[in-house]
């Protein structure tokens, strides 16, 4: 059975860059969603295994985002990965600080977002070819 991902971006390029490297490499049944809104509507009704989001987006950012996940039941403990065009350390500082596990600076090579999924997820569930 395929971990579930929520992957949030408001850019569509960046959704279609990540979920390509991931379903490539790994087991995996992606969620999209387009902003931070339409992934606080998302995350009460499902179960994912990993979410993944960039952190500047127009209406609920990603910073926003963690916080209300570290604060639903169900997803105190789920892998956070951020990936954001904000490369300074207190931007990641921060993130790390409200309960991300990762953070990623765009542009990133597609291997380095596979290895980062591949630190949370079990190894038995990702692809090594």
């Amino acid at each position: 059975m395929p971990h579930r991902l929520l992957l949030v971006d408001d850019s569509a390029t960046a959704r279609a860059f990540a979920a390509a490297a991931l379903e490539d490499a790994a087991d995996l049944e992606i969620t999209q969603a387009a902003s931070g809104f339409e992934a606080i509507r998302i995350l009460p009704t499902e179960a994912f295994d990993l979410v993944i989001t960039d952190i500047n987006m127009p209406d609920i950012n990603g910073l926003e985002l963690i916080r209300f996940a570290r604060t639903h039941e169900r997803y105190q403990e789920t892998p956070l990965i951020i990936i954001s065009t904000e490369g300074r350390e207190r931007d990641r500082d921060k993130a790390l600080a409200l309960g991300a596990n990762e953070y990623l600076v765009k542009p990133y090579a597609a291997d380095q977002l596979v290895a980062a999924v591949r630190r949370y997820l079990p190894a038995a569930q990702v692809r090594n070819d």
